[in-house]
């Protein structure tokens, strides 16, 4: 019976083996631990630099290089041109020059400021500056111009020749400053002769109302009424009004021929839309050459107003 109880002790079941087996697993893994996390710790710090590093050199490159050329941007758009270090300064240096000649920088046009070779930024400063009331005093203003360079200042002032301001006129000799009284310039403008720099002279009118009154004039083939100017696009009565007196008309317009004309010609007439142009052709073919102006009141299209419009502009050869 003993012996039965004695070998009954040292038995292991096969759940028991698993447990012991388990168990000393568990205690071999914890022994060797210390020496084996060093090697684990070590790689995974390795791959982590690695990885920071990529990461680094992703992010960082890129944006030191759109920040190195968004501050050459930034120094070449907004450093002065009077500047002779800047790169804009550079590049002029390698420009032409243009011609120069002697000119008056409050009533020099747009063309004339290209020809002396002045860049486009630089001229659309002066014109703003003069169409907002600035004057040049004397010939040394113009180096106060932003975005004229130093040299360029230097090479336009042998040139400069601003016009004498109006001179006093005082009401008796005796008179004191408050009965000083100055005769303004008077500026008659000859309205299908003048240029840009006439019409600029005018008060209200600047390059851009300048050019389109010209434009609208070629168009036309010249003004036969001073009346006919307030017609430009884009200028407003109360300008138009105050310039009136400063108007002259001269010259001749120029003349339609309605029996050779074609229907293109007559069309780009800023008076004669489509469908007139076309009426106008069709009469000529079907009832043949017209024997004056006043045959086209037989078109039935054409109102009395047109008719008095277009009259000056057309003729009969």
């Amino acid at each position: 019976m003993a012996s039965k109880t004695s070998s009954s002790v040292f038995y292991f079941s096969r759940k028991d083996r698993r447990g012991s087996l388990f168990l000393l697993a568990v205690v071999l893994l914890i022994c060797l631990l210390p020496f084996v996390y060093p090697l684990f710790a070590k790689i995974e710090i390795t791959q982590s630099n690695s990885l920071d590093s990529s990461l680094a050199v992703l992010n960082t490159r890129p944006a030191a290089s759109r920040q190195q050329k968004y501050n050459a941007d930034r120094q070449d758009d907004h450093q002065p041109y009077n500047n002779p270090s800047s790169a804009g300064y550079s590049a002029y240096k390698r420009s032409p020059k243009g011609t120069l000649f002697n000119f008056d920088p409050n009533t020099l046009s747009e063309d004339g400021w290209k020809k002396l070779g002045l860049r486009d930024k630089t001229i659309a400063t002066i014109l703003n500056f003069r169409n907002k009331g600035g004057k040049f005093r004397e010939a040394a203003d113009i180096k106060k111009i932003w975005g004229l360079f130093p040299d360029e200042a230097e090479r336009l002032l042998p040139y400069v020749q601003i016009a004498a301001a109006a001179a006093p006129v005082y009401q008796n000799s005796q008179a004191s400053y408050n009965t000083l009284k100055f005769v303004p310039t008077v500026v008659n403008v000859e309205i299908n002769t003048a240029d840009s720099t006439g019409f600029i002279a005018l008060p209200g009118i600047g390059s851009k109302l300048s050019n389109r009154i010209i434009n609208f004039r070629n168009k036309l083939g010249g003004f036969y009424d001073v009346e006919q100017v307030k017609e430009t696009f884009g200028l407003p009565d109360s300008v138009f009004q105050k310039i009136k007196p400063m108007l002259q008309l001269g010259g001749e317009v120029k003349k339609i021929n309605l029996n050779t004309t074609t229907l293109e010609e007559l069309k780009l007439h800023p008076y004669i839309k489509y469908h007139l142009a076309n009426a106008l052709v069709q009469y000529r073919v079907q009832h043949g050459d017209y024997k004056s102006v006043e045959d086209i009141r037989k078109i039935m299209i054409l109102t009395e107003e047109n008719y008095q419009k277009l009259k000056p502009y057309l003729a009969v050869e």
